[in-house]
């Protein structure tokens, strides 16, 4: 299974750290933060991962490079102009093969298993990672029933973490131009074509300075 990572975005709340330096490329524990994802993907049994870039995106080509070191092979997806998540990840669609593919966001913090997403049923159309919701979003996504079908409603929803996996066949059509994935996964949910899991572990989303500056003091 390959893995696309969302690294393209300006990191607008995370100014002014990101003006100088793309958000994956922020550090926590020594590392910056996708290379942790890198890492973990690698033991989790991946073996190439695209990454889409814009803002700053040549500090991160330089950085990473082809993998090597990271143990996983890196290409990458180039936008001239920001496509937003769905766009982006329908642009890279011919490096991401045939088969279901992993996503995940450059920005999070995880101890998640990805290998968890490996084990997933071939015919996957869409599956997503949720957690409980965080103070920062506590309405949170979607609910989800005891057979893990994702719905639109639900006393108690859960937040999306950032982490999924997509058939190619989800995104439809050849249009590549910016669109976010909110109305892609509206639509499947309606049909109940989209499923998920709820993850208990470690979790953090790095949005903004002071989420930074909390990771940071958690992991010293």
């Amino acid at each position: 299974m390959n893995v696309m990572i969302l690294a393209a975005g300006r990191g607008e709340r995370m100014r002014p750290l990101s003006d100088r330096v793309p958000k994956p490329l922020l550090e926590v524990g020594g590392r910056a933060l996708v290379e942790h994802q890198l890492l973990a993907l690698a033991r989790a049994g991946f073996k190439r991962a695209v990454i889409n870039v814009h803002h700053l995106g040549e500090q991160i080509i330089e950085r990473l490079g082809d993998g090597g070191r990271y143990g996983i092979e890196i290409v990458y997806s180039r936008e001239a102009a920001l496509l937003g998540t769905a766009g982006g990840i329908r642009n890279a669609l011919p490096l991401l093969g045939d088969a279901p593919f992993a996503v995940t966001n450059a920005d999070i913090f995880s101890d998640y298993d990805f290998a968890r997403l490996q084990r997933l049923p071939a015919d996957t159309l869409g599956h997503l990672v949720m957690v409980d919701n965080p103070p920062w979003h506590a309405e949170g996504d979607f609910g989800m029933g005891a057979d893990g079908v994702l719905t639109l409603e639900g006393d108690r929803k859960l937040t999306y973490a950032c982490i999924s996996v997509h058939a190619p066949a989800f995104f439809g059509g050849d249009d590549v131009g910016p669109q976010s994935m909110r109305a892609l996964w509206d639509a499947a949910i309606a049909r109940g074509l989209l499923t998920g899991e709820h993850f208990r572990g470690g979790w953090w989303n790095i949005g903004t300075p002071d989420q930074l500056a909390d990771l940071r003091s958690m992991l010293e």
